[in-house]
């Protein structure tokens, strides 16, 4: 494996080192986040820019990273190794190498994003239901004499909820509107 390292010339052996030891490293990354032993892989680094921004990306993106750079050398090393016997000018190679590994980071990135949307705390917030229009699951007793259910969409889920009404009573199936929380329980009209 030596002798064979050492007959390449210098830009290939910076492009296989790339790809080699990135590809190792990536892949004891994957294997470790699969197991779900990845939190102190993601150092992420700020850089200051001067003005108290940074070049971080929001929502735990950090354009600087361990992850990063390790996707930046995979596709550098393997952009490099691939495009050789095609371009023959180191320097356009080299560029194309460069290309290749900000793709790496940019997918990354976009998979990251994405796979974050999927996460929610799936807690349900009671104080997001004030103006918005419920089905009363069950009768509502009149002027606050007792507590109903109503059945009302939030962030797309449907939950029953405790109600009460200053006003008449609220038989099923009734459309009321949600004026404000108490306690535990829901206001409508």
């Amino acid at each position: 494996m030596l002798e064979w390292f050492s007959q390449l010339n210098g830009t290939m052996q910076v492009f296989w080192a790339c790809a080699i030891v990135g590809s190792t490293v990536f892949l004891v990354q994957a294997i470790l986040t699969l197991l779900g032993m990845d939190h102190d892989l993601d150092m992420d680094t700020d850089v200051d820019l001067g003005d108290g921004d940074t070049m971080d990306m929001g929502g735990g993106l950090s354009l600087f990273s361990i992850r990063n750079l390790i996707n930046f050398l995979v596709g550098f090393g393997w952009g490099g190794v691939c495009f050789s016997s095609v371009i023959s000018n180191t320097i356009l190679l080299s560029i194309i190498s460069i290309l290749v590994g900000l793709l790496f980071v940019w997918i990354f990135f976009v998979i990251k994003k994405q796979t974050r949307k999927l996460e929610s705390n799936g807690a349900f917030n009671i104080n997001l239901c004030v103006g918005k229009v419920a089905d009363v699951y069950l009768r509502i007793p009149a002027e606050n004499s007792g507590l109903g259910k109503i059945q009302i969409s939030v962030n797309g889920s449907i939950h029953e909820v405790d109600a009460m009404t200053d006003g008449p009573e609220l038989a099923s199936g009734a459309k009321v509107t949600v004026i404000e929380v108490v306690d535990n329980y829901l206001k409508v009209k």
